[in-house]
């Protein structure tokens, strides 16, 4: 791992010096408010009982109270079995992006509460925290500053000649690379890769750089324990390339791991880019020295088309393929989240035509699609926008199996080697929500329900109903997974190729204690299958324990099990 001082040389060059200085005296400042310093740890400081929950500050509201406080009062209730971790969408002032277009960063937005109540909601959950470092608002300070005139916020945003050719830069939008504003110099082109709202910063210039470092440690300080760098393969330009994972990019994310090594080593950094899985998984770093986890982009496409077409074969493939960690790194599983579910991450490893079908089933359920610019002109689909569940769960099923057809697309997520990232709308069972769509025209509105808290605890009360029994069924599987050593999110896992309709794997704890079969049924039908020497590495013991529900449906013979799996059947095994 190359050093800080070498990593702010290769970035800043003849100013690295200064820049080191400004650095060092940064983190003395913070060090009284950030008690681990200097106490690297080298394995990751997560284990089986981390599951995290994504939601914004607001998914929960009630009438006359602070959404964080009701968030914390929900939780504290309903969700501390389940969850270790909370991941709090953007909550500070924005203007649009539904918190991605951030104003200032070190406030909470009055709407949501204020960092008491942050604080409070930390005390019986982690806490992760977004830092949108690729750009700001256009109605923040830092970019008025700029509009004004002003030397120290001159050179914090990219300004360019709308002349230049920026044919081969990677676009995530089919909208214009450049937005023209009235400065106080006259009218200038600033860069703006995802909204003319949403403006680039320019972490060419160290006062950028440490600006975002102060508030990282800001963060860390109020009690954020991961640290999720938001669209980060977008972060350094250069005219000429894709300005995509450029160089100056991943020897950034170096140097924010090397801040935390030193600063604050019990907080995990976790990189997010929506991109083509050997993209992704490149914010390791070589030799495991950028990120602690990234995303698992390719996982939600892949899941969401085998229980389409209820063989999980392309799914098996892929996680057969993927790569050994150690334990200082792991994966962040999740199927769904604020935004869509991406398409990139599938290509590869599904044909056009199977990314067609996929598609037009996400259209047929509710969905809408979102389209990126292409080099030619033309435009691609970027994402599927769409509720996971209404993605995954076939209309015509009755409620019980509408229920056991979701749940064991999320047991997929659960049982893999990583943390689990579970979005607030999974974990309750909510379905698409179309009336955010029409009244904001936004299709990402689709599953961001703001869900009243007392008519949500009536309908997760109301014995039955699909919002219940989907909490019910992630209730015992999270019990499960948080009590087993294997389910750590370093341990090995074995990727077995048994039905197509099966998504099965082993995993296996460090010490030897346990090993437990994970079987998924993607399908409405009843499988019968042999687990023995031929597709199975382990040796299988006569001996078993059926953790889940359907023991009775393994029969032992001869060093071999005889499975039945019922329809959309998740059963987990320990041996």
């Amino acid at each position: 791992m190359k050093t800080k001082e070498q990593l702010i040389t290769f970035l800043y060059g003849d100013q690295g010096e200064e820049v080191l200085k400004r650095l060092d005296l940064l983190l003395e400042q913070w060090n009284a408010m950030i008690p681990s310093r200097g106490q690297v740890k080298k394995k990751l400081p997560l284990d089986e009982r981390d599951v995290i929950m994504i939601t914004y500050g607001d998914s929960i509201r009630k009438e006359g109270e602070a959404p964080l406080k009701t968030m914390k009062g929900f939780a504290d209730q309903w969700l501390q079995e389940m969850v270790s971790g909370i991941h709090i969408l953007p909550f500070s002032p924005y203007s649009s992006d539904d918190g991605f277009s951030v104003i200032d960063y070190r406030k909470i937005d009055p709407d949501l509460g204020d960092w008491d109540d942050m604080s409070r909601l930390g005390e019986k959950f982690q806490l992760m925290f977004d830092v949108v470092l690729n750009h700001c608002s256009a109605e923040s300070e830092w970019f008025k500053n700029f509009l004004k005139g002003d030397s120290k916020y001159k050179n914090y945003f990219h300004t360019i000649d709308p002349s230049t050719d920026l044919s081969s830069v990677f676009r995530p939008r089919a909208l214009p690379l450049l937005t023209e504003f009235d400065t106080s110099e006259g009218k200038k082109h600033v860069w703006t890769t995802f909204s003319e709202d949403q403006v680039d910063l320019n972490f060419s210039q160290p006062d950028v750089f440490l600006e975002f470092v102060d508030i990282i440690l800001f963060y860390i300080a109020r009690g954020a324990k991961i640290i999720r760098l938001d669209a980060i393969g977008f972060l350094w330009k250069e005219i000429g390339t894709s300005c995509m994972h450029h160089e100056k990019t991943h020897a950034m994310v170096q140097l924010f791991r090397s801040i935390l090594n030193e600063a604050a080593s019990h907080v995990v950094l976790l990189t997010e880019t929506n991109v083509p899985y050997v993209e992704n998984i490149s914010y390791f770093g070589e030799g495991f020295n950028e990120a602690h986890m990234v995303y698992q982009f390719t996982l939600p496409p892949l899941t969401l088309e085998a229980f389409i077409r209820e063989n999980a074969t392309h799914l098996t493939e892929w996680a057969a393929s993927l790569p050994e960690i150690n334990d200082e790194h792991s994966y962040f599983n999740f199927m769904s989240s604020h935004d869509g579910i991406g398409v990139l991450g599938a290509r590869g490893y599904l044909n056009d035509d199977e990314l067609d079908h996929m598609i037009e089933v996400v259209k047929e359920r509710g969905g809408r699609i979102s389209y990126k610019a292409t080099p030619d002109g033309g435009e691609m689909p970027y994402e599927m926008n769409i509720n996971y569940r209404d993605a995954i769960v076939h209309p015509d099923l009755p409620l019980k199996l509408k229920a056991m057809q979701f749940v064991s697309s999320q047991a997929v997520m659960l049982c893999l080697s990583g943390v689990p990232g579970i979005y607030i709308h999974s974990l309750l069972g909510s379905g698409n929500w179309q009336d955010g769509v029409a009244e904001s025209g936004i299709k990402r509105r689709i599953n961001r329900e703001k869900l009243n808290s007392d008519q949500l605890v009536a309908e997760l009360e109301e014995e039955g109903s699909l919002r219940q029994l989907i909490y019910a069924d992630f209730k015992e599987l999270l019990k499960i997974r948080r009590a087993h050593k294997a389910f750590d999110p370093t341990s090995p896992q074995y990727i077995l190729k048994l039905d197509p309709e099966v998504f099965a794997l082993v995993r296996t704890a460090y010490d030897g204690s346990e090993s437990i079969l994970c079987l998924q049924n993607s399908s409405r039908r009843r499988l019968h299958m042999t687990l023995d020497g031929r597709n199975c590495p382990l040796p299988l013991r006569d001996e078993f324990d059926c953790l889940t529900e359907g023991g009775s449906s393994i029969e032992v013979e001869d060093n071999s099990w005889t499975i039945t799996l019922e329809p959309y059947e998740v059963m987990w095994v320990k041996f």
